[in-house]
């Protein structure tokens, strides 16, 4: 397995965060091969102090925005900061499974031909409103570009840092 960079934006997570790295860190298949990247987009809870916490963990660095800058920045500054050539990225909201880490990850490496693979949220956590406007925009973009990405929104995604950083 190579070594990997996990990013993950946090906006007001307190409640997700310790829960998210202990559920990472337990992940053994990926044990000794990730750096897990939090960038704190200035959230006005306690999501900074607990991410503190763990500021000693030498898999773990904490990026801290000084201004909310939204998530796609903070995705950004996390991969521009990150050490691996490979990226995961994933939000703090829990609504990624992160034991699809290693799922997603041999995937990739099995099928040398995609560049990206995304993951799909099948439980996802957010009011009809929000679920029914992204359905409506994932529909009209299928159409649009003739793919059949059920859910282009879904923040599981793995890649290379520098196929991104091209774009």
């Amino acid at each position: 397995m190579s070594k990997f960079s996990i990013v993950i934006p946090i906006y007001n997570e307190e409640k997700n965060i310790p829960t998210l790295i202990k559920e990472i860190s337990d992940i053994k298949e990926i044990k000794n091969f990730y750096e897990l990247i939090f960038v704190n987009d200035c959230s006005t809870d306690k999501s900074l102090q607990l991410l503190n916490d763990f500021k000693n963990n030498e898999n773990i660095k904490i990026i801290n925005n000084t201004s909310n800058l939204g998530q796609s920045y903070s995705i950004n500054k996390g991969i521009l900061q990150s050490r691996h050539e490979i990226i995961i990225t994933m939000y703090g909201d829990l609504q990624n499974d992160p034991n699809d880490i290693p799922r997603i990850y041999n995937l990739y490496k099995d099928k040398y031909e995609y560049k990206l693979i995304a993951g799909i949220r099948s439980k996802r956590k957010d009011s009809f409103a929000k679920k029914l406007a992204s359905k409506i925009a994932n529909f009209v973009r299928m159409i649009y570009l003739k793919d059949s990405c059920k859910d282009t929104g879904c923040s599981l995604k793995i890649f290379e840092k520098k196929i991104f950083l091209n774009f």
